[in-house]
């Protein structure tokens, strides 16, 4: 009893240490076998800009500006934008924008279809050769669709995935919002992904694909449509690419109850996603599926590794010394993320007690998704996150 205590905490360690530590520092060393990819600087093909949007009257008239004012031919540009029967101004704001710009198209839903169906018909209307997906509270740098496009004149790519900026607002500063600190790690990743044409999971705020590699969202099973999207384009052979230059900027949600809700939506949705290319962990390609377990598959069953590895722990920290050092880690860890918590009530942030917070926090939601995702209480049927 005890021996397979012990494997399962040392595979539960070696699982989570891999997934962190260890599938980084591989994607470094097979990033310096490759040169760097040099893309068309004039390739400037037709572009479809698509936008689901919900109750986003606070923000859709600014979105629409900041195309506006992009660094791209505009008359080879078209914008859709898809009102999910949105209950504030969003639509009488759209009308009133479809009437000065020539390059707005509107889809006004009278019922709900959730942020997948909308996308489902604004690709139908959509006919230009890449499409472009973002969303109403993202601002892009006047250059990052030229910069974006530019990856699509190597005909292996099949989707490209810009960088997005998160920006903290004056709330999350004091409410122990690290996502800010997490993103720029999962940036890293993504960037080191893109550059061997893998990229797993774009930023829904800014990425591309190509218009034929579109497949349909499913709307019967709640998906994550970025995740979804980026996997479906792996999953054809074609590599996904990132840009470093291509810039969006969002802010994030206003407080860890905003981040929890839209963690605990992903986390059974990611789950759901992952039924439709498990098959990609048997991939052809080795390292493919390597890195489909170790950036995803891992971090979604993460509460589950943690909750071994503590259990686990307990039970033999007084039988191997090493096992004794680990616990006493994740204690200290939890500790400062309760310390943390105590923080964030009087609105203070100090990153060694915000930051294993946030984490902790994190991987409750994660749970609490996959409950969902087990209960099939995930709806396609979505709300904006409070910002």
């Amino acid at each position: 009893m005890m021996l397979f205590l012990e494997i399962l905490f040392y595979l539960s360690c070696f699982l989570i240490i891999n997934s962190f530590f260890i599938y980084p520092v591989v994607l470094f060393i097979k990033n310096r076998k490759y040169s760097k990819r040099v893309g068309d600087f004039n390739y400037n093909p037709s572009v479809s800009i698509l936008i689901a949007a919900y109750n986003e009257e606070k923000v859709i008239e600014e979105r629409i500006k900041n195309i506006s004012e992009l660094n791209y031919d505009l008359s080879k540009v078209e914008v859709f934008i898809g009102s999910d029967a949105s209950t504030d101004r969003t639509n009488e704001i759209l009308t009133e924008q479809k009437k000065k710009y020539s390059w707005l198209n509107i889809y006004l839903s009278k019922e709900r279809q959730g942020k997948a169906g909308i996308l489902n018909q604004l690709y139908k209307q959509a006919k230009n050769e890449i499409l472009v997906f973002t969303d109403s509270n993202t601002i892009f740098h006047k250059d990052a669709l030229k910069n974006l496009i530019e990856d699509f004149s190597d005909n292996q790519i099949g989707g490209v995935c810009g960088r997005l900026i998160l920006v903290d607002n004056e709330k999350s500063k004091s409410e122990g919002v690290e996502e800010v600190e997490y993103w720029k790690y999962e940036t890293m990743i993504k960037k080191l992904e893109g550059q061997l044409g893998i990229l797993l999971a774009a930023n829904g705020g800014i990425f591309a694909i190509r218009r034929e590699l579109f497949n349909q969202i499913p709307t019967l099973n709640a998906v994550t449509d970025d995740l979804f999207i980026s996997l479906s384009v792996i999953s054809q052979g074609y590599k996904f690419s990132y840009r470093n230059d291509a810039v969006a900027y969002e802010e994030t949600g206003k407080d860890v109850k905003a981040e929890y809700k839209r963690k605990v939506r992903f986390g059974a949705t990611n789950f759901e996603t992952l039924l439709f290319f498990k098959k990609l962990l048997w991939s052809k390609n080795k390292f493919l599926s390597y890195a489909f377990f170790s950036h995803k598959v891992t971090r979604w069953f993460l509460p589950s590794l943690l909750l071994i590895l503590f259990v686990t722990g307990m039970i033999l920290s007084d039988y191997n010394d090493l096992i004794h050092k680990i616990f006493y880690l994740q204690v200290i860890i939890y500790l400062l993320a309760l310390c943390g918590y105590l923080l964030s009530k009087i609105k203070l942030r100090i990153p060694v007690f915000s930051i294993p917070y946030f984490f902790v926090v994190s991987n409750i939601a994660i749970a609490e998704g996959f409950i969902k995702f087990i209960k099939k209480e995930h709806s396609v049927i979505w709300n904006s996150t409070e910002r």
